[in-house]
């Protein structure tokens, strides 16, 4: 037993004596065994290629085994140097995707890692989570605002999520005490980084410079930390690195490690070349003489008409000839590429069902515009859905959000609209909103929605179904007016290639039983949208409440069968409300929410109740039948049968069974 116990000290004794002697020195990845995921590889010149052509994709490699950092879990973290020469090569001079990372994890990979912002290192859930155990040094070249980054050019500590607790602008300091030199990180050149921490000090130190400088003395960033709390007595280390929606390559040439001393110098002069950037170099051609110089300017004119070939393939659009009538109406890809700085993730807006929204300027008129990218892989009835697009075109009204244009471009298709500077109304209403809207501002914004809807439904010289009438697709201008957005376009449906989508249109909750039912749209169904939306804009409650598990229909319902509505109001008024105006508004949306299309009223009737020109039918005289709960006062309702079951579940039932897995989430 002593033996075993004597064994067991000696095996842990050289374990660690071996952890603490690690180190290793990669001058170029030849021969190099590290473990690499996602699109991670080798080039065949020895670079480490942590991210190739390839967009919203993760690289991570790794050192093969498992370190040591530290004897026993409740030990100090031992100190440890790391130095490694990087470059970042983006496609474009002026746009870049994401940066590379330096890490230590209790993982080789890093699984769930998403590309993007988060560099291939977390994701939306466990991005922050103090049981993540990482430590990493982020070369970013994104500003992502939900990080609190400083720039979209810098260094930065990350402690288990990418909110670094330290940052600097990338650059160094030549000389101590000496002006600080910026350096680019996107620049496509070779940089050094070298990572010190003294675990007797506590203190993280990281330094930044080009390949042709030495080692600054002061470095960029120094923070007092212990990370004997974050690193686990086991862990990995290596580099992750990702890619956005603009294309990016990030390259290793050489590194370094040393447990419990100074990482051994790299050999500049031995690393791998990174792949030449720009035109070869001709430093003879003006010794040659005029032939060679004539030579030149030929040259120099191919390379010319190359570059504009290439320009012209990268915004080149889809033209047919039945397009030539729509001019007025179509926007050119470079237009709509300058106006939102290159589809960046700074400009975006919102992504929905259909895609991503981004803000722009166009450069021209300098007017704002929200470009919404449509993805669409069939031509089927492009030419029909592209007339229809300029039919809705013309459509003008103060509380429907402008359709500008439309352009077609490979496999998308690009709607331009006007740019409501306040977003969708149900960021008002929901989660926790940083901004209230009083009572008079939301009974403001239902008329306008409902002034819009009459004027898709009858004022216009056509019928216009909007078919996803609710809060995310209202949006807020200037002057807090509402806005019926996203009007007509429901043949997305048909032609786009959206899997969440189905041949049933609309949002769960929104939907009329009978659409639901059969598929087929009318202004009813969008009269019965609308009553959801009244009801969610009077209760500040979503139309089906996930959490609870409850109708907000079904819910009012039972407040008004009690004698008590206005209990059903959002609490958030307080007493600053009109409470005939709260009243109308939640029983026209219960009179709107009915399960029978002949008894809801007309967008006319909606807008004659809203503004007190008709009154709006009592609904207190009731009748308990066995088919559930009518209504007994029909006057000034001729045309109308008003009754109402007595429970909106029948109203649902065809919406929870025909789409509950296809529902489409949030605004488009």
């Amino acid at each position: 037993m002593l033996l075993k116990l004597l064994m067991f000290l000696l095996s842990l004794i050289v374990s660690l004596v071996d952890a603490q002697d690690l180190n290793f020195t990669y001058n170029g990845f030849n021969s190099a065994n590290l473990t690499l995921d996602g699109i991670a590889t080798f080039s065949s010149n020895g670079l480490l290629v942590l991210t190739n052509g390839s967009a919203q994709r993760v690289g991570h490699a790794f050192y093969p085994n498992p370190v040591t950092f530290k004897s026993s879990p409740n030990d100090s973290a031992f100190s440890f140097s790391t130095t490694f020469v990087f470059a970042i090569i983006p496609e474009f001079p002026i746009l870049s995707g994401h940066g590379i990372a330096f890490v230590i994890s209790p993982t080789r990979g890093l699984p769930g890692s998403l590309p993007s912002q988060f560099i291939g290192l977390f994701n939306e859930t466990n991005n922050g989570n103090y049981n993540n155990h990482v430590f990493a040094v982020e070369l970013d070249t994104i500003y992502s605002s939900e990080f609190n980054d400083i720039n979209d050019n810098h260094v930065g500590i990350d402690i288990n999520g990418l909110k670094s607790i330290s940052s600097s602008p990338a650059g160094y300091y030549a000389t101590p005490g000496g002006k600080f030199t910026n350096l680019t990180l996107r620049s496509g050149h070779q940089m050094q980084v070298w990572v010190d921490y003294d675990g007797k000090e506590k203190q993280v130190n990281v330094t930044l410079a080009p390949t042709n400088v030495d080692k600054p003395t002061t470095p960029l960033l120094s923070l007092d930390y212990d990370l004997s709390s974050i690193v686990n007595e086991i862990s990995y280390l290596g580099f992750s690195s990702a890619t956005g929606s603009v294309v990016t390559f990030h390259y290793v040439l050489g590194w370094s490690f040393k447990m419990n001393g100074q990482a051994e110098a790299l050999s500049i002069s031995q690393l791998p070349k990174l792949p030449r950037i720009g035109p070869k170099k001709t430093s003879r051609l003006l010794t040659i003489g005029i032939p060679v110089i004539s030579l030149t300017l030929v040259l120099a004119v191919c390379s010319g008409i190359v570059y504009f070939t290439r320009r012209k393939r990268k915004f080149a659009e889809v033209v047919e000839d039945w397009e030539l009538d729509y001019g007025p109406h179509r926007f050119k890809f470079k237009d709509l590429y300058i106006a939102t700085k290159g589809f960046r993730d700074k400009e975006l807006l919102g992504i929905g069902g259909f895609g991503r929204v981004y803000r722009g300027v166009l450069p021209s008129s300098k007017i704002e515009i929200a470009v919404k990218r449509v993805s669409h892989e069939s031509r089927q009835g492009m030419k029909e859905f592209v007339a229809e697009i300029v039919s809705i075109g013309r459509l003008r009204h103060r509380n429907l959000v402008s359709l500008l244009g439309y352009c077609r471009r490979k496999g998308e298709l690009l709607l331009v609209y006007d740019y409501m500077p306040n977003g969708s109304l149900d960021k008002y209403l929901h989660d926790q909103p940083k901004a209230q809207l009083t009572w008079i501002q939301r009974f403001r914004v239902i008329k306008g929605v409902a002034s819009g809807l009459f004027y898709l439904h009858e004022e216009w010289e056509q019928v216009v179904i909007h078919r996803d009438v609710k809060a995310s697709n209202v949006l807020i201008d200037g002057e807090l007016n509402g806005r019926l957005g996203d009007f007509g376009l429901a043949r997305l449906y048909d032609h786009g290639t959206d899997p969440q989508t189905t041949h049933v249109v609309g949002t769960l909750g929104y939907l009329a039983p009978e659409h639901a039912r059969t598929g087929k749209a009318s202004t009813s169904t969008d009269v019965f949208a609308f009553g959801a939306f009244l009801l969610e804009v009077a209760c500040g409650r979503r139309p089906i409440e996930r959490n609870q598990e409850t109708i907000l229909v079904d819910w009012v319902f039972a407040h008004w069968f009690r004698g008590e509505i206005l209990e059903a109001r959002d609490p958030t008024f307080g007493t600053e409300y009109v409470a005939k105006e709260v009243e109308l508004v939640l029983k026209l949306g219960l009179l709107c929410s009915h399960s029978e299309p002949t008894a809801r009223p007309s967008m006319r009737q909606v807008v004659q109740f809203l503004e007190g020109d008709v009154p709006l039918p009592e609904l207190s005289s009731l009748c308990i039948s066995a088919s559930g709960l009518s209504f007994g006062n029909r006057e000034g309702f001729s045309d109308l049968a008003l009754s109402y079951p007595s429970s909106m579940d029948k109203a649902f039932s065809y919406t929870t069974t025909s789409i509950a897995e296809s529902q489409l989430s949030g605004g488009r």
